[in-house]
């Protein structure tokens, strides 16, 4: 029952925002009393919480499922294609809730799983300059640092939605041209023969 009333909410957070899933709506959604809900959650802070280890567990599990035989150019465009693809059946609403209203929740959650994606991307990009896909002269961290801004911007704010692009678009003319500017001769060469074979991730919430 945990599992599921986790599954469940994870979807409703995802699609309506955390504000607008009050605990009387949560409970009439998830179809259950609200002496269950509290049989495995103190309050809706701590059903969150799960909540978004879920989601970002799952979103690390993927990136691990990944091809790594492929250029690690290609490899390294793919896992930012995860998360494109993704984050853009979300509603926005949904960060902005969790940045506003859930600060110290959002600030700890990120610590906690942070520094694993962080290493898993940091690998990639050390991986690319070893077998020559990526310059010899870009410092890793600040280059990863960028992309992530980059991300977020694209996905988690309304800066681009006038420009209705659908989520392969907004991939190609963001973090994709940043990715090339990383690249050498021979991982350019790699990363636009796979962008020519470019199909859409599968998401990882079918919220």
């Amino acid at each position: 029952m945990k599992e599921e009333i986790l599954e469940k909410s994870l979807k409703l957070f995802l699609k309506h925002g955390i504000r607008e899933m009050s605990n009387q709506k949560l409970v009439d959604w998830l179809g259950i009393s609200t002496k269950t809900i509290y049989k495995y959650f103190t309050n809706k802070e701590e059903l969150l919480e799960e909540v978004l280890y879920l989601y970002h567990n799952r979103q690390y599990e993927m990136l691990l499922n990944l091809p790594n035989e492929q250029n690690v150019a290609s490899l390294f465009f793919d896992v930012w294609q995860i998360a494109v693809e993704t984050e853009y059946t979300i509603n926005q609403v949904f960060y902005q809730d969790l940045h506003r209203y859930y600060p110290e929740l959002e600030k700890k959650v990120e610590q906690a799983i942070g520094k694993r994606f962080e290493q898993h991307f940091l690998s990639i990009i050390h991986c690319g300059i070893e077998q020559g896909a990526f310059r010899p002269d870009i410092l890793p961290e600040v280059a990863l640092q960028s992309i992530l801004t980059l991300h977020r911007a694209a996905v988690r704010s309304e800066v681009y939605n006038r420009f209705h692009l659908s989520a392969t678009d907004l991939l190609l003319n963001t973090t994709a041209n940043y990715i090339r500017g990383l690249c050498t001769e021979e991982g350019m060469k790699a990363l636009d023969e796979h962008i020519r074979t470019l199909q859409p991730a599968k998401a990882v919430v079918n919220a």
